[in-house]
């Protein structure tokens, strides 16, 4: 059964659960998952550093123990809803997260992603983003879902464009990452 089918408009949350292709799932991440997310930091944080700005160290388990509570608690107020990717045969396993944040205004809400370093390439970052898209979308107070990445990172830019997204603007800002050039282009997908 695909989950990202009984997305249904009306519901106030997005599902909980979304199946990609090839065995691979988005679940929301639980209170649990505190301890493999951070081992999936840590073993990417080189993979990270250059484009995310809270990757600029490692964090300790008590960080990643303290922003998976308030990423649940953040859920429960419909805010933001964390996701971790993962294997459908092993749906303990952390191979990157996902989510949706509310943080650009209201009747919209941003897709943030990574990866784990060794399954970059496979689709992942576009199957994840196509189904959030899709969940966002449904939700009735939605019109516009965006994805923001900076100019440089074209493996993050090549995801909206392969869902059809159309490049709304290139927003100039301070780089807060070291390998972004301070250009952050805005994609943006409406209902």
């Amino acid at each position: 059964m695909n989950h990202t089918e009984d997305v249904t408009a009306g519901c106030t949350r997005p599902p909980e659960l979304l199946d990609l292709p090839d065995g691979f799932l988005l679940r929301r991440r639980t209170l649990a998952d505190a301890d493999p997310v951070n081992a999936a930091i840590v073993r990417n944080i080189d993979h990270l550093r250059p484009w995310m700005v809270w990757a600029d160290t490692a964090p300790t388990l008590a960080h990643t123990q303290e922003m998976t509570r308030v990423g649940w608690q953040l859920w429960e107020e419909g805010s933001d809803y964390m996701y971790v990717l993962g294997r459908a045969d092993r749906p303990d396993s952390v191979l990157g997260m996902f989510g949706l944040h509310r943080r650009i205004g209201p009747g919209a809400l941003e897709i943030g992603y990574w990866v784990d370093l060794g399954h970059t390439g496979r689709s992942l970052a576009t199957n994840g983003a196509a189904a959030l898209t899709v969940a966002a979308l449904a939700l009735p107070d939605v019109e516009r879902v965006e994805i923001h990445c900076d100019e440089a990172n074209a493996a993050s830019a090549a995801v909206p464009r392969k869902l059809g997204y159309r490049l709304d603007r290139v927003a100039e800002r301070p780089a807060s990452a070291p390998a972004e050039t301070g250009r952050k282009l805005i994609w943006i997908k409406e209902r």
